[in-house]
């Protein structure tokens, strides 16, 4: 029997964060991972001396807390990268954000102006309280920005991430991504400018071999002050007696592990959670845990024998001919990513449910597939340029914000609540399409409240943590110092999924 003051369910970014807090404060605590390696979906894989993220992840933040933990973790070991993306469309390139008279150019005159027409239809409508509340993805991006604009850059894109129509995700995923974009402020920051026009960061910071430099070096710190964390360790079982939670029943290898403790914080999915517990909660809350949907990921990583290639560092592919939703260039973010100078490292990103077609390929398919789909993209890259790929499949990646994803997981929520010793954080042990820094935030409470503080996490104030968009002032004040967690793009024609989302 192994017996902490805390046990603590996943070594991604919350898990580790809550050790990291309790540990500063004398308080030890145990980790247990159910992977061969920390981060979660914030790790960095490696192939053959080639370093990719599971999806690129920025560092930015505008939660004061978290700035000043990656600073004590990791310190001098950030590089400052320059920003760019843009958007693949209809065979054509669109900046991001942005550029209007590229745009425009793009589009034609003459779809320009039905979008123009659209938009302006739409704002009407609103003026006269013409639109009944959006309730969903598909009416709250029609409401805000008109038809012709959500049929030609939001549709196609959006339901190649989430493999459902636009009219079956929630509109309050669509607000919490794109709130305060305007196309209005666009066009006129565009013609005329601004010195207190909102933008977005134009250069982010970004751990010099990724991302999993982070957690890794978390996990040593934790671990020197007395606090392990298990690899490879799936969690089968919790035990509860009543309102309590006593025991986590653990499987490593072939041995059988029991971690007890007086306090419990879980980052597992939450609707896997509760089927582990034992006694099991009642139907009705085992009902709503399998009501909860997830969408999976893969990314190929195509190793490509071409000094440079693209500028951007990652770009948003939203023709419909193509199955890739997201490509990053990871020597974009940092050369030490890519061990040969001569080559290139791309990471080709898709978006797929497990069992489904892409998710059943084999590595060799999915490898000839991201070839054929980089050298169609007219990228730069020509037959015979790929020297090798590999593959990396995450699953629950992005929890679904479907027509009952609400009330399942209100059912959840109420139900874990009644739990006296145990915390739900994170971004899958609370079902939340979030940010790594709103993660580590609830980590982060949830710490204090084992320390005596009284935080209700479900009510945590996210806002400030989304929006990465400045004016000038607020950027040139944050440019020194700036440290950072990664935050998904957002643009007025475009939803970026993560971040993977994060």
């Amino acid at each position: 029997m192994n017996d902490y003051p805390v046990v603590i369910i996943g070594a991604g970014p919350a898990g580790l964060t809550a050790a990291y807090e309790l540990q500063k404060h004398g308080l030890k605590s145990v980790v247990l991972e159910q992977a061969d390696r920390v981060g979660g979906i914030s790790r960095t894989e490696t192939y053959k001396d080639y370093r990719f993220d599971i999806g690129g992840h920025r560092f930015f933040t505008k939660v004061d807390e978290v700035n000043a933990l990656w600073q004590e973790i990791l310190g001098d070991q950030f590089i400052r990268v320059p920003r760019l993306s843009r958007i693949y469309y209809d065979g054509k390139f669109y900046d991001y954000p942005l550029s209007l008279l590229k745009t425009l150019n793009n589009l034609g005159s003459l779809r320009s102006l039905l979008i123009l027409i659209s938009y302006l239809k739409a704002k009407f409508k609103k003026y006269l309280h013409l639109n009944t509340e959006a309730e969903t993805f598909e009416e709250w991006v029609v409401d805000c920005f008109g038809n012709r604009l959500y049929q030609t850059f939001f549709k196609t894109y959006t339901e190649k991430v989430w493999g459902i129509p636009c009219n079956q995700i929630r509109a309050d995923w669509a607000a919490q991504r794109i709130k305060d974009m305007s196309l209005k402020r666009a066009v006129i920051n565009a013609l005329f400018g601004s010195q207190n026009a909102k933008s977005l960061i134009k250069e982010f910071d970004y751990p010099r071999l990724g991302p999993g430099m982070m957690w890794e070096r978390c996990q040593e710190i934790v671990e020197t002050q007395g606090s392990p964390v298990y690899l490879n360790t799936k969690v089968v079982q919790v035990e509860r007696e009543d309102r309590r939670v006593t025991k986590v029943i653990a499987e490593q290898g072939s041995k059988t592990l029991e971690f007890t403790g007086e306090h419990f914080i879980n980052s597992m999915p939450i609707a896997a959670f509760v089927h582990r517990l034992h006694p099991l909660p009642p139907g009705e809350v085992l009902a709503a845990a399998r009501g909860l949907k997830y969408r999976d990921f893969l990314i190929v990583s195509l190793i490509i024998n071409r000094d440079q290639l693209f500028p951007d560092n990652w770009l948003y592919i939203h023709s419909p001919d193509f199955q890739v939703g997201r490509i990053q260039n990871f020597k974009n973010w940092s050369p030490a990513m890519v061990p040969d100078p001569s080559k290139t490292c791309l990471g080709m990103e898709y978006f797929c449910n497990e069992g489904d077609g892409l998710w059943e390929m084999s590595e060799v398919e999915l490898v000839e597939l991201a070839t054929k789909e980089i050298i169609g993209l007219s990228l730069g890259v020509k037959p015979g340029d790929v020297e090798d790929g590999c593959v990396i499949r995450q699953r629950k990646a992005y929890p679904v914000y479907d027509g009952e994803y609400r009330q399942h997981l209100q059912v959840l929520q109420d139900y874990v609540m009644t739990l006296e010793n145990l915390q739900t954080v994170g971004r899958n042990g609370m079902h939340r399409y979030n940010n790594q820094d709103h993660s580590m935030l609830t980590a982060l409470l949830a710490a204090k409240n084992i320390l005596g503080e009284d935080h209700d996490l479900w009510n945590v104030n996210v806002e400030r943590s989304y929006q990465e968009n400045f004016t000038d002032e607020e950027w040139n004040r944050r440019q020194h110092p700036q440290k950072i967690v990664d935050v998904p793009v957002q643009s007025a024609v475009a939803i970026s999924p993560s971040t993977l989302s994060s």
